[in-house]
């Protein structure tokens, strides 16, 4: 059974970090890239960061280029995502997700192109 689980969302005033995982079962990262995306209500799913599993080259939408970081660690088959100089306007549900097969090791930012998705973790960013 393929499930991916967030975890490390929290409340934080702006300028602050956070780190958030992503821990992947029923599949290993060598294979799939994971993608992360961000959900405000009534928003459509953005999406944030990706992670190659060939080469591990990351993806960042102009949004959080030079604040947000994705890395992963094989050894737990988990994905990472650091959020620092957090901004009023990050706040969202933050989701994880594995790229479907036809994309292969390849990122993509069309959250369609992902066929399994975790519950996400709330991250709020007010004064």
């Amino acid at each position: 059974q393929v499930q991916l689980v967030e975890s490390g969302g929290g409340s934080v005033q702006p300028g602050g970090s956070l780190r958030l995982s992503c821990a992947a079962s029923g599949f290993t990262l060598d294979y799939y890239a994971i993608g992360w995306f961000r959900q405000a209500p009534g928003k459509e799913r953005e999406a944030v960061s990706c992670i190659r599993s060939s080469d591990g080259t990351a993806y960042y939408a102009d949004s959080v280029k030079g604040r947000f970081t994705v890395s992963r660690d094989a050894a737990k088959n988990t994905v990472y995502l650091q959020l620092t100089s957090l901004e009023p306007e990050d706040t969202a549900a933050y989701h994880c997700g594995k790229i479907s097969s036809a994309y292969g090791t390849t990122c993509s930012v069309v959250a369609a192109s992902y066929d399994f998705w975790g519950q996400g973790t709330q991250v709020s960013v007010s004064s």
